[in-house]
């Protein structure tokens, strides 16, 4: 999914007034006997998979502060890994190394969806048994013309790996509903995967 792509949806949600909803993680998880870890003050690469270079950085960047802002030395990947070299993973695996980052945070559209909802038009009256019963009533009879609703959702996956180790440390996968423009979505998906990060002990913070 072109990330590009979602945020035309977006744009499009919004002009259809459609309501805002906060991100949800609708699971979360933490692979079984995994030693407790937490990246305060380590060199963290932030990394959004995404078609789109100029959605990718921005979203990378946004990653970076909030991560910086919890006691992580976090950098883009953009800037660690030559475009052109960002798919071969042999090749950014070495960048990784050679920049000596200890984790790797990831962020990957992987689903967007519309739904369409339509309401039928409806028409109640009683009294036709005669005109002027009918007459009287009709003129009070409650008509819907009918209509449809969209609604946008955007799901998100998360992970935080371990470098040294090769190793998944954390993972979640997030709904949004309705978000009503790319930057501002993306700044509220990363804020709120940083904070469940930070309760699952990654990061400053604990599990406050």
């Amino acid at each position: 999914m072109r990330l590009r792509k979602v945020g035309g949806a977006l744009v499009a949600a919004a002009a259809l007034g459609a309501t805002l909803q906060a991100t949800q993680f609708k699971s979360i998880y933490r692979p079984p006997g995994t030693e407790a870890t937490s990246f305060i003050g380590k060199k963290v690469a932030a990394l959004v998979i995404a078609d789109d270079d100029s959605l990718r950085m921005s979203a990378e960047e946004a990653l970076v502060r909030v991560l910086i802002a919890r006691g992580v030395q976090a950098v883009a990947a953009y800037r660690l890994i030559p475009r052109e070299e960002l798919r071969n993973k042999d090749q950014a695996k070495r960048w990784f190394e050679q920049a000596a980052v200890e984790g790797v945070v990831v962020l990957r559209p992987v689903r967007l969806e519309q739904k369409t909802t339509e309401y039928a038009p409806q028409w109640t009256s009683s009294y036709y048994s005669t005109l002027w019963g009918y007459y009287g009533y009709g003129w009070g009879a409650a008509w819907s013309p009918g209509y449809t609703t969209k609604e946008t959702i955007v799901v998100v996956e998360a992970m935080v790996y371990g470098v040294a180790r090769d190793s998944l440390l954390w993972a979640a996968v997030s709904e949004t509903k309705n978000p009503k423009s790319m930057d501002a979505y993306m700044k509220a998906l990363v804020a709120d995967a940083v904070k469940e990060m930070r309760k699952a002990g990654l990061i400053a913070g604990g599990n406050k």
